[in-house]
């Protein structure tokens, strides 16, 4: 009996041991660098972004140099960006671009950084569409169009320069119609100085987008508003040079007191 008890005791010591050592060997810290690599690319391929990340991160400290390491640290940005950790994602476009300035794939990254941004953009937008304008933080949107107009300045002929000024387009006007909306919220609620200022905002930064009509139009009111009718009379003259068909100008003035074209505009309330 008690020789039964020494087998089952030492079968189950040499049971223990076995796991500890199976724990040990990590495939992770075995692997070559062209296997760990390849099994992190598949796995990105397959949608398993958080396994991706793992193999990538090890192959990364394990192998600090060489081909595969730097197609590995942008590859695993590109699987924290894919698997939503946008802050992760942008840490390691940074150290990329850091250590590898002139890498001939410089340009993917700071195309990547700009889309990291222009996607939490998208998901802002969909969270905050019926909170106060005013109270917004649109700093994902105004980085992702830094982001992408570096990319154009420091790379004119790259292979996403076209896609990174089509999203700048859609950025821009985004940005111009947020400001319009929150000069139109203040004007709402007769601050009229402050709903001039971001008036002038939009002629001063996005003079390209549809809504600087809208912000003419704002200004005129505005400026009728605090008594400043020659100011109000300038405004009007060039609105009408630019955008001669403006629903400020061609709406019922006898029903403006009771529904202003710049109601609309504010998307609550």
């Amino acid at each position: 009996m008690m020789r039964c008890l020494r087998l089952l005791s030492l079968l189950s010591l040499l049971l223990l041991v076995a796991a500890c050592g199976g724990k040990r060997l990590d495939k992770t810290e075995t692997l070559p660098v062209d296997q760990l690599y390849e099994i992190a690319r598949e796995s990105l391929s397959n949608g398993n972004n958080d396994r991706a990340i793992r193999y990538y991160q090890r192959l990364i400290a394990r192998f600090p140099f060489g081909l595969y390491t730097e197609q590995a640290q942008l590859d695993l940005a590109f699987a924290l960006y894919k698997g939503k950790k946008p802050d992760q994602a942008i840490s390691a476009v940074d150290r990329f671009l850091k250590t590898y300035p002139t890498h001939s794939k410089a340009d993917y990254a700071q195309y990547l950084r700009g889309i990291v941004n222009f996607y939490r953009e998208m998901s802002f937008l969909g969270r905050f569409v019926e909170l106060d304008p005013a109270h917004r933080d649109l700093n994902a949107p105004r980085q992702a169009f830094t982001d992408f107009s570096k990319l154009l300045r420091d790379y004119p002929d790259s292979a996403y320069a076209a896609d990174a000024r089509q999203r700048m387009v859609y950025l821009r006007n985004t940005l111009a119609r947020h400001e319009v909306q929150v000069a139109a919220y203040y004007l709402r609620r007769h601050a009229y100085v402050a709903a001039l200022n971001r008036s002038k905002y939009v002629l001063e930064n996005y003079q390209q987008a549809p809504e600087t009509g809208d912000a003419l139009a704002l200004m005129v009111e505005a400026y009728e508003r605090l008594g400043e009718q020659e100011l109000a009379d300038d405004t009007r003259r060039v609105l009408q040079l630019n955008h001669p068909d403006h629903a400020f100008l061609t709406e019922d003035r006898s029903v403006v007191r009771r529904k202003p074209f710049w109601r609309r505009l504010v998307p609550f309330g």
